[in-house]
C-alpha cells in the first residue's frame, strides 16, 4: 500500500487530517526513500567545505573555554555528514579533542546513515531514532542545521485551522472551525527545544540552530514543498517532496527554560564574525582563477543578504556555567 492509499484510508476513517499529521507522514516517508541532497535541495555543507569548518572552530573554541571536558558532540538530522566531516578535520588538530568526543548522530533514514559512516570513518559514532536514546553521562554540543525546519506545523486562520482532505483523486487543504488567533506554530519544534533544555541544564553544553526563519511573531503561511529544487504543491505526491516552514526562534528561545539565550543573527554576520572571509582567501591562494570563483561565489551563497546571509538565522544556547559562544557580537542581519 502507497503513502498515497494510507492517508486516503485514515481520511476516509477518521476525516481530514490537521496540517501537522500530514506533514509527519509526508516527511516520514521522504526522508525514509533515496537521498534528496543535491536533488531536491541543497544544504550549507553542501556548498562549500567552509561552513563545516567554520562550525568546527565554534566547536572547538567553547569546548576550549569550557575547560575541554569529555563530551558527546550531537547532530540533529546530520544529512550525508558532511558537516562534521568538515568540522572533525579543524578539531582533530586540538589536542587531547580526539580522546575527549564521542559523536552522537539523530538520523531515522537508513540511506543516510550510510553515507554519514563512510564520511565520519574513523570517530567514534553511535546512531540514535531521537533526542531520548542519547547518553546523559556527560555534556553535550550539539548541531541542528536545518532540522527544525521540517518538523509539522499548524495553522489557524479567522478561527479555522488547516487540515488535508480528499476531493475526488486529489489530496486538498480545507479549514475546520478551530477557535484562537491566528497563527503558524510548531508544538513539535517547542517539545523537542523544551526536552534539550533539560537535558543540557542537566548534563551541562550547547546547542547551535541554524535555519530559515524568523524571530516571532506573526508571518503568515510559510508551508512550502520542493522537488528537483523547484516549489511543488504541498498537498500533491505525499511523501514525494519535502515539506518545510520556517522556524520560529522566538518561540525555541521560550522553550529553553533554564539556559542562556544568544542571537539569533543572520547566517552572514554569524560566519562573517567566525572569520569565513579569511577562510575563502586561504583557500583561494594558489588556485587557478575558475577555482578561485567557485570559492568566491560560495562564499557569496552563504553570506550574502540576498541569499542565505539573512533569510537563514543562527542562534544558540548555553548550560548555565557554561561560556557565552563566539558568533554572537554583531547586530542582527
Amino acid at each position: 500500500m502507497t503513502l498515497a492509499d494510507q492517508l486516503r484510508a485514515r481520511i476516509d476513517s477518521s476525516g481530514p487530517l490537521r496540517l501537522d499529521a500530514w506533514m509527519a507522514a509526508c516527511n516520514r516517508a521522504f526522508y525514509a526513500g533515496a537521498d534528496p541532497l543535491g536533488r531536491d535541495f541543497t544544504t550549507a555543507p553542501e556548498i562549500s567545505q567552509m561552513f563545516g569548518e567554520m562550525i568546527g572552530g565554534w566547536i572547538g573554541d567553547l569546548w576550549l573555554r569550557a575547560g575541554a571536558p569529555a563530551f558527546d558532540l550531537v547532530e540533529l538530522g546530520p544529512g550525508r555528514g558532511t558537516l562534521l566531516a568538515d568540522a572533525l578535520r579543524v578539531l582533530r588538530r586540538l589536542p587531547g579533542f580526539a580522546a575527549a568526543v564521542r559523536v552522537q548522530l539523530v538520523e531515522t533514514s537508513d540511506v543516510l546513515r550510510d553515507a554519514q559512516a563512510a564520511r565520519l570513518a574513523g570517530w567514534p559514532v553511535q546512531w540514535h531514532a531521537d533526542l531520548a536514546e542519547l547518553p546523559g553521562d556527560r555534556p553535550l554540543i550539539l548541531i541542528a542545521n536545518e532540522f527544525f525546519d521540517a518538523l509539522p506545523i499548524r495553522q489557524r486562520k479567522d478561527g479555522q485551522e488547516r487540515h488535508v482532505g480528499i476531493a475526488g483523486d486529489a489530496f486538498v487543504p480545507m479549514w475546520r472551525v478551530s477557535p484562537g488567533p491566528d497563527a503558524e506554530w510548531s508544538e513539535a519544534s517547542t517539545a523537542i527545544m523544551a526536552g534539550l533544555a533539560a537535558r543540557l541544564e542537566r548534563q551541562g553544553g550547547a546547542a547551535l540552530i541554524i535555519d530559515y526563519g524568523h524571530d516571532g511573531g506573526s508571518h503568515g503561511d510559510t508551508l512550502q514543498a520542493l522537488k528537483g529544487g523547484a516549489r511543488a504543491c504541498p498537498f500533491a505526491d505525499p511523501g514525494a517532496h519535502d515539506l518545510t516552514a520556517h522556524v520560529d526562534f522566538g518561540a525555541l528561545a521560550a522553550a529553553a527554560q533554564g539556559l542562556a539565550c544568544h542571537g539569533p543573527v543572520g547566517q552572514g554576520a554569524f560566519l562573517a564574525e567566525l572569520g569565513i572571509a579569511a577562510r575563502a582567501a586561504a583557500l583561494k591562494s594558489g588556485k587557478l582563477p575558475a577555482q578561485a570563483a567557485t570559492i568566491t561565489a560560495a562564499l557569496h551563497r552563504l553570506t550574502a543578504p540576498q541569499q542565505m546571509g539573512a533569510i537563514f538565522r543562527v542562534a544558540a544556547v548555553t548550560a548555565p556555567g557554561w561560556p557565552a559562544p563566539a558568533g554572537f557580537g554583531m547586530a542582527a542581519a
